[in-house]
């Protein structure tokens, strides 16, 4: 059994080092990898999400503390995404888990393109509060739904709507790890917690993290390390369709 949890621990590393090598959270891989090596699938959800809030939650509140955070800015997306997100996460309880996996399959889908193609480039204008109002319900939803955290899907609409990149990436990363907490406590209310395998995990992306993070000055450039992240999407992506339709 500890082998078991050595494993787990050892994938998490490897993943969230090469995630954080591109700038990226290792959840949305964690997530499908585990439940292909048996961890049922809400249960896997809520590691991911654990893993999410661990390695994002310091930098979230340094970014705080630094003041480089526009308050009125992140504030719409903070509230939405701290109500809906757990109730998207108890939304997985009454949708059928092939859906909920089909729609994870887009997602990954969803964020591997993003990672080779996407540059940050404006395409439209609709920097009103409302639009943020209304962006953070319908990502909080779904990413409760589908246990992650939300920023793959924020950071780059934001940008094309026509949000300023910078001022983004702040808000975002200061508010996810928040919702995916709220939404880890959400599913715990449902799911029997492996208590060992969400430690092994925890541990394994800080220890990730913080590799990734002084790894990423040497060699590869973070673009390259983004595309390698974007095949291993699209291969779990694959692998997870062949998952739903057998």
């Amino acid at each position: 059994m500890m082998m078991d949890y050595l494993l787990y621990f050892t994938i998490t590393v490897l993943l969230s080092t090469l995630f954080a090598m591109g700038g990226a959270g290792a959840g949305i891989a964690v997530i499908p990898v585990l439940h292909m090596l048996g961890i049922e699938f809400n249960l896997a959800k809520a590691v991911g999400l654990f893993v999410g809030f661990t390695t994002t939650v310091t930098s979230s509140v340094m970014n705080f503390r630094r003041k480089v955070l526009d308050v009125r800015f992140a504030l719409p997306l903070a509230v939405t995404l701290l109500l809906f997100a757990p109730v998207g996460a108890q939304l997985s309880r009454f949708v059928d888990e092939r859906i909920v996996k089909s729609i994870f399959v887009l997602f990954l889908l969803f964020s591997a393109t993003m990672m080779m193609f996407f540059k940050k480039k404006a395409k439209a204008r609709f920097q009103k509060t409302w639009v943020l109002s209304l962006l953070g319900m319908g990502v909080g939803l779904l990413a409760g739904l589908l246990g992650v955290g939300g920023g793959n899907m924020l950071l780059p609409v934001l940008i094309l709507l026509g949000f300023e990149p910078k001022k983004v990436a702040v808000a975002v990363s200061f508010v996810v790890p928040f919702s995916a907490f709220t939404s880890f406590l959400s599913y715990a209310s449902f799911v029997r917690i492996d208590w060992m395998l969400l430690l092994s995990c925890a541990l394994g992306a800080l220890v990730g993290g913080y590799a990734g993070n002084f790894m990423m000055h040497f060699r590869l450039s973070q673009q390259q390390v983004r595309r390698v992240i974007a095949i291993l999407l699209y291969i779990l992506a694959a692998r997870m369709i062949l998952s739903v339709m057998t």
